[in-house]
């Protein structure tokens, strides 16, 4: 399934937002416009539906509700979500869930529930409050959604939503995990565990999955032959490449010699085949050549036929959207102003459709409307 739709109602940055969502989705817009904060809504959902999580901790994680609310917000302060699930971008919903929040007046100042609503298809299978929440107020401080006794007859949404996974990979991290103590982050997002998440993988699954990476090294990383996974003497997992090289066995790397951009890159081409859920990507092109990041479109696209898997990143690289085959009504332009940020498929711009339809690229037609027109004018620049 993917998520064919988002609405959202003083949500961060966006005072309101309703956009309909392809298998692709791309997010751009200027600086602290707020892409990060619209990827963080379905994390948010994620945080909500998953084990050890629900509506108190999700909301506790953020900062409490204030500082999720949108500073926009006016008569009508609750935060609203709304999702439509479906199996394709071309099919009705199969599935519909929505959730508004506010703030218990006195007491613990607790997050609380507006309304918690389910739709199977077009059918209302959940409408909250119900008489038992008039009849018990504590039961507005969780949702069913995170309820394995409540959520029966709509879990399918609920084991959706706990596997979507968001990576932004720091290299750091993954080389020397054990110089970065503390509390481990759910999820990995960050890839500090990413080779031991590979070592859980079966053997099959995952000598297919770096097959694939390593076909795909081969185009973009010089003088790469072999990529495989071993353990060394104390059992820790590693990747180990083996480069071109005149001296036999010299040729041999592991992670922690890889350069930033190969170790990101093995990382999102790991994840676009690891699940069929959503995946929630910032900035892939971070550290990668060029050249890489203008085939990274249609390398997301050719593994989506095989895994039918939602991609959702945030990016400015003109590199990355100079490919032709990106369609308008894949791009989400979040325009900042002063009653919140606005989010707009580039298809539904005239001006944008027009130069689409005359050939330009994504690059050409869009990134030039996210450009701040006085950026660094105060320096002189």
């Amino acid at each position: 399934m993917i998520v064919s739709r988002l609405i959202l109602k003083n949500w961060r940055n966006f005072q309101s937002v309703d956009v309909v969502l392809q298998d692709r989705v791309f997010l751009v817009g200027p600086n602290a416009s707020g892409k990060s904060n619209l990827l963080d809504a379905f994390r948010f959902l994620r945080d909500i539906a998953k084990d050890g999580g629900g509506l108190q901790k999700a909301v506790a994680d953020r900062g409490r509700l204030p500082k999720i609310r949108c500073l926009s917000a006016r008569r009508s302060s609750n935060v609203e979500i709304e999702i439509h699930l479906s199996e394709s971008s071309q099919e009705p919903p199969r599935w519909k869930y929505a959730i508004g929040i506010t703030q218990e007046k006195g007491g613990k100042r607790r997050p609380i529930l507006v309304y918690e609503k389910v739709w199977s298809a077009e059918n209302l299978i959940l409408n909250r409050p119900d008489e038992q929440d008039n009849q018990d107020a504590q039961r507005l401080t969780q949702t069913h959604l995170e309820q394995i006794n409540s959520n029966m007859h709509f879990r399918e949404i609920a084991v959706f939503l706990t596997s979507i996974q968001y990576m932004h990979l720091v290299p750091q991290l993954l080389r020397f995990p054990d110089s970065f103590p503390g509390q481990e982050i759910p999820g990995d997002p960050f890839g500090k565990r990413f080779l031991e998440n590979l070592a859980r993988t079966n053997n099959k699954t995952r000598s297919s999955r770096l097959n694939k990476i390593e076909s795909a090294l081969h185009d973009v990383v010089p003088q790469l032959k072999e990529l495989s996974f071993i353990k060394d003497g104390n059992g820790a997992p590693h990747l180990e490449a083996v480069y071109e090289h005149w001296r036999p066995k010299a040729g041999k790397q592991r992670e922690d010699q890889f350069s930033d951009g190969t170790l990101r890159l093995i990382a999102l081409l790991w994840s676009l085949q690891d699940g069929r859920s959503l995946l929630l990507l910032e900035e892939p092109e971070l550290s990668l050549n060029a050249g890489i990041v203008s085939k990274l479109a249609p390398i997301i696209s050719r593994l989506q036929r095989q895994t039918k898997r939602q991609v959702i990143l945030s990016t400015h690289s003109p590199d990355l959207l100079s490919d032709k085959g990106i369609g308008g009504e894949e791009v989400l332009i979040l325009i900042p102003g002063p009653e919140g940020t606005e989010v707009a498929v580039a298809s539904t711009k005239q001006e944008i459709l027009e130069l689409l339809e005359g050939g330009l690229s994504i690059a050409d037609a869009v990134l030039p409307t996210t450009n701040p027109q006085t950026a660094l004018s105060s320096w002189g620049i």
